[in-house]
């Protein structure tokens, strides 16, 4: 995967994130809010991830933020980016019942969040599109686009990727879009809360 100098900005922030609020939980473990931003570090950074340890982050991503949640169970930052990460996480799978499942629990998240912080535009449009997310699921798995978000490459994919590669790349092009806009949101959300509480990254020595 290639990146951009912006991703690698946004992967310098979001790890430098990571590790400051790793630290800070050493301290105070009982800072939701710190979860809240050590989850959010997480999710953005699976974003940057191959496939298997994409899972395992967000796995880790949503550990922090159920751990949120049980210091404080209305927190609508975490129940919000719990619904991301289940989003992330059912876009990484084939299997049409089992992105059902995370696509359906994140729904219940958004919906959870829009109830403890009525009106918010942010999680009413994250449900709108949370509702049309199954759909879009079976769509892209359904041209081949899967493929290339789960890493396939070897077998008969291979050689179908020689004979229709413009075709392939049209398709690549918009799963990076559809993919990257169903992050974007929170990637706004995240960096803001980071950027206000964190300050500037130490200057590189």
């Amino acid at each position: 995967m290639e990146f951009s100098t912006a991703d690698f900005e946004r992967l310098l922030m979001f790890d430098h994130a990571r590790k400051a609020s790793e630290a800070q939980y050493l301290n105070d473990p009982l800072d939701s809010e710190n979860l809240v931003k050590w989850g959010g570090a997480l999710l953005e950074l699976s974003q940057f991830q191959n496939i298997p340890d994409a899972k395992v982050m967000l796995n880790d991503a949503i550990s922090k933020l159920e751990e949120a949640l049980t210091l404080n169970p209305g927190k609508h930052q975490a129940l919000w980016c719990l619904g991301n990460a289940y989003t992330s996480h059912a876009f990484l799978v084939p299997d049409v019942d089992e992105a059902r499942g995370h696509f359906d629990k994140a729904a219940e998240y958004f919906q959870r969040a829009e109830n403890e912080d009525p009106g918010n535009e942010v999680y009413l449009k994250s449900l709108e599109v949370t509702t049309k997310a199954p759909e879009l699921h079976m769509e892209i798995h359904k041209h081949g686009m899967g493929q290339q978000i789960l890493g396939g490459g070897g077998g008969p994919s291979a050689s179908a990727n020689v004979s229709s590669g413009k075709k392939k790349r049209k398709n690549n092009d918009f799963t990076y879009d559809v993919c990257g806009w169903i992050i974007l949101a929170c990637g706004i959300v995240a960096w803001i809360g980071m950027a206000k509480s964190l300050g500037p990254p130490p200057p590189a020595r």
